[in-house]
């Protein structure tokens, strides 16, 4: 039985790229709506072969009515969970957290400062500033933000216009970022997913498509 990786599509054009990274990786994962309930998520979770849970990017918006959420199951399995984007944002929103509409999208390639030393960015950059700090250069993609940590969570990424651009609580192995790691534009991206489903999710690499 391969042990697997659950990527929650909440409707971004690019969730299907991070299947392709995870399985590039050799981990074998499968995506599914973002509404599934959280009765299927415990059954899905059942036979102990999933490793991780990664909530994918959208365009929507936390605070439509219509806006979708992660089942709440995700959180209460015990397993690590990657937000990336808006999957960041309902995470945060979910989980105590306060995300504010932005007056402008950011859309492009961005500088991130990763801070604290976690263990989804540690060692993974692309330049050091002549301050020591270390820096992944990123595609961004989002008009909201987070503007306040859940309870639990410390930063892990800024940039001068997104202060939170990533965010860790190291403890339940929950991580958010602001960015795209699985398209191109991203220089470390592949890294930084592999990092989440290697060694935080300790799956087995042992897939090949």
């Amino acid at each position: 039985m391969h042990q697997k990786i659950l990527i929650l599509d909440f409707g971004s054009q690019v969730t299907q790229l991070i299947a392709r990274r995870i399985r590039d990786a050799h981990v074998f994962c499968e995506v599914h709506p973002c509404d599934v309930t959280s009765d299927w998520i415990r059954e899905y979770a059942r036979d102990g072969s999933l490793k991780g849970v990664i909530l994918s990017g959208s365009h929507a918006s936390v605070y439509e009515d219509t806006t979708d959420k992660a089942p709440q199951a995700v959180f209460e399995l015990g397993i690590p969970v990657l937000g990336i984007c808006y999957g960041m944002q309902t995470m945060a929103h979910q989980l105590g957290g306060i995300v504010q509409s932005g007056h402008k999208r950011e859309f492009g390639h961005a500088d991130v400062r990763a801070h604290g030393h976690t263990q989804l960015l540690e060692g993974i950059q692309d330049y050091t500033t002549a301050m020591g700090h270390g820096m992944l250069q990123v595609w961004m993609s989002h008009g909201d933000k987070v503007t306040e940590l859940p309870p639990g969570f410390t930063l892990m990424a800024s940039t001068d216009s997104c202060p939170i651009a990533g965010m860790a609580d190291e403890n339940r192995r929950f991580y958010g970022v602001q960015f795209h790691p699985e398209v191109t534009h991203t220089q470390r991206g592949a890294a930084i997913l592999e990092r989440f489903v290697l060694e935080i999710c300790q799956a087995r690499a042992d897939w090949i498509m």
